[in-house]
């Protein structure tokens, strides 16, 4: 069975048994507290809750997720950053026991998986959280005999909040026995079986029953029950294709096999040696690619961070393979066949990843060589790398930390952690006080330059689309510059555009109006923001009518009409993926100095 066809038989096996089909949400959630979408049931926090009535009491989707926490294992026969999810949710409608059912038939009659090879594991219970007796007999009702059915803890069979609170419960999971041959090393668990580290059982379905929702109260957390009982289910998509694939990997399935071919291509090496390393190219470009297309840019913070992360991780990879110049064009080219269909998306935007992918590339490429040759030079002096040293390839050689550890193991060193995150804050905490001395509304910035911004760029955004964040400013009494996030250079059209915007609201006199509030209030209002990290509890939002809103601490006008005249000076390039504007306020340009 290929992968395509698995996402359609899953698709219309719960459609038929009453269904509504969702399409996937974005790696990049609505929910504050995460970063990334990590599972399927994140777009619908709000019915798990019971926040909301969802229009539909029963759905299942194919979503697209990422994960960070196992980003080191990545090359294995079983780890991913992207992979994708198959799910279906019951909000106060079906339980337990259709849930149970309908997997069985689904694994059993549509999969023709051998049902004497799945293994069961259930909630044993702890603290105020019963054990799932009634789980327990379900399966033993639908022919799983108890010699099948094992018992385990919070860790492995109590799932959620995705975040640090929200809906959750016990959850039975779906194993397959692959067989003796892929038993690696000696089993952890006395007679061996799910969870047991030795590779011989993999994890195919979690049936989560979302009964509690994890609550605060200090200082500890408590489970309260939820107004309704839910299903919330997952099948890890790469796994299951590997099973019906009869592959030992799922990079040696459809999913991946042509992009492992695509990297052996640009390669002048044995490939049978560097497994591993063609892995970790291919799940990373793939995880990157789908970043991209939902809007992530590289930086040095939050998601951008990641993305950053595991490109520098993949070209480094490329570089011990020696792949040949412009090695990601074709990969990407392959990940868009395979996937384009599904997810139209990463093929609208495929001039934009390329583009940021090549700029990350050719950034990187130039300071890694340097950044190798200094590693190298400081690995012969320690055994445990300090971490002032371990900043500073960071700092100067665009080394994230995960790459420096890496680096390390590969010679048998260690990475002095606390002491880079010491370094971290250090420059941390002298770029804030630089930040609050010249934004903190003293007499260094012009209200002006600073109103127009909020201005300049809400008409970027209605120019070049909704991607547009800001991603940096500059501003004193003379003229603005304006960092924000976009792949392409800006035409003259465009930039014509955005000018006869802000200026027709220049002209419109608008007024400005400034109310504290909240900070999730703030953003939960639209109010776009700027580093949410850094804000206080409580925020300051401007919003110039009914055009702009942003968090910012000022300073600015009372009217548009104080500003004058805007001019655009110049428009270029300011990183990987970030585009930089420099502006005035002023009729006469040529005197002015950047």
């Amino acid at each position: 069975m290929t992968s395509f066809e698995l996402r359609q038989k899953f698709l219309d096996f719960f459609k038929k048994r009453g269904h509504k089909i969702v399409g996937s949400s974005s790696l990049v959630p609505d929910d504050e507290s995460v970063l990334l979408t990590t599972a399927g049931m994140q777009q619908f926090t709000p019915e798990l809750s019971g926040k909301i009535k969802s229009h539909y009491s029963r759905v299942c989707s194919v979503q697209k997720c990422f994960r960070t926490p196992d980003i080191e294992e990545v090359g294995d026969d079983t780890h991913h950053t992207f992979f994708e999810m198959l799910g279906n949710w019951s909000f106060g409608d079906y339980f337990k026991e259709e849930a149970v059912k309908w997997a069985l038939e689904f694994l059993l009659n549509e999969c023709k998986l051998d049902k004497e090879k799945l293994y069961i594991t259930v909630f044993k219970g702890k603290n105020e959280i019963p054990k799932d007796k009634e789980s327990i007999k379900i399966w033993q009702d639908n022919g799983i005999p108890n010699k099948r059915i094992f018992e385990f803890g919070m860790e492995d069979n109590f799932w959620g909040p995705a975040g640090e609170i929200g809906p959750c419960g016990p959850c039975s999971e779906i194993h397959y026995d692959k067989g003796r041959k892929f038993s690696k090393g000696k089993c952890s668990i006395k007679g061996c079986g799910p969870n047991c580290d030795c590779g011989r059982f993999v994890e195919i379905w979690n049936l989560v029953f979302m009964e509690y929702h994890k609550k605060i109260q200090n200082p500890k957390y408590k489970y309260i029950l939820l107004p309704q009982k839910n299903v919330d289910t997952g099948i890890g998509f790469e796994r299951l294709v590997a099973i019906l694939q009869q592959k030992s990997s799922s990079y040696e399935t459809d999913l991946f096999l042509p992009l492992i071919e695509s990297i052996e291509k640009s390669s002048s090496t044995n490939h049978k040696l560097q497994t591993t390393n063609y892995r970790i190219i291919a799940d990373h470009i793939r995880g990157s690619v789908f970043l991209i297309a939902d809007g992530v840019l590289p930086s040095n913070v939050d998601r951008g961070y990641i993305l950053r992360r595991i490109l520098r991780r993949a070209i480094r990879h490329a570089k011990l393979l020696n792949l040949s110049k412009n090695w990601y064009a074709d990969l990407i080219k392959e990940i868009i066949s395979i996937y384009g269909i599904v997810y139209p998306e990463i093929k609208t935007k495929e001039t934009d990843i390329i583009t940021v992918i090549q700029d990350e590339s050719e950034k990187f490429s130039k300071a890694l060589a340097k950044g190798l040759k200094e590693f190298k030079t400081q690995a012969i002096k320690f055994k445990i790398i300090p971490g002032n040293i371990v900043f500073n390839l960071y700092q100067s050689y665009g080394f994230p930390l995960e790459m420096t550890k890496e680096l390390a193991e590969e010679k048998g060193l260690k990475v002095d952690e606390k002491g880079f995150e010491k370094e971290l804050k250090k420059h941390q905490e002298i770029s804030r006080a630089g930040v609050k001395k010249k934004f903190g509304g003293g007499g260094e910035i012009s209200p002006q330059l600073h109103t127009a911004t909020h201005l300049l760029h809400q008409a970027l955004r209605d120019v070049l689309g909704s991607n547009v964040k800001q991603m940096g400013s500059d501003i004193n009494s003379e003229r603005l510059r304006f960092d924000f996030s976009h792949s392409e250079k800006m035409t003259s059209e465009q930039m014509k555009k955005v000018e006869e915007i802000v200026n027709q609201k220049i002209k419109q006199n608008l007024i400005i109006i400034e109310k504290e509030m909240p900070l999730d209030e703030a953003i939960k209002s639209g109010a776009l923001s700027f580093f949410k990290e850094k804000y206080p509890e409580i925020v300051k939002v401007y919003s110039i009518q009914d055009f702009s809103k942003e968090i910012c601490a000022g300073p600015h006008v009372k009217k548009t009409g104080e500003l004058g005249v805007f001019k655009i000076i110049k428009e270029q390039s300011s990183g990987a993926g970030i585009r930089r504007i420099k502006a005035v306020l002023s009729k006469k340009t040529s005197k002015t100095k950047f």
